[in-house]
């Protein structure tokens, strides 16, 4: 698996965010894949399930709190990093 990546869908976005959307994606990226990083290394043979919350709980916490409050992934996405986590396909 590819590392991670955040892209925000511009329809959804306002004025002021589609402006700030390419910094913004780089910092939900960032925050992502250190998420990704520490989940997959402190993996103990937890159920997809539970490595989908927390590796949304680390995205999140890596985030100023504002961003965090308003990000709302696709979480069929996050389930699918999950996945390739539980598989060890994420080196």
């Amino acid at each position: 698996m590819s590392e991670p990546h955040v892209t925000l869908d511009p329809s959804g976005l306002d004025p002021v965010q589609r402006k700030l959307r390419a910094p913004l994606e780089a910092q939900l990226t960032s925050a992502l894949q250190a998420a990704t990083e520490r989940v997959r290394a402190s993996y103990a043979g937890e159920p997809v399930e539970e490595v989908c919350r927390r590796l949304l709980d680390e995205t999140r916490a890596g985030l100023h709190p504002d961003i965090a409050a308003g990000f709302q992934p696709d979480m069929d996405e996050f389930c699918r990093v999950a996945v390739a986590i539980v598989r060890g396909e994420v080196s």
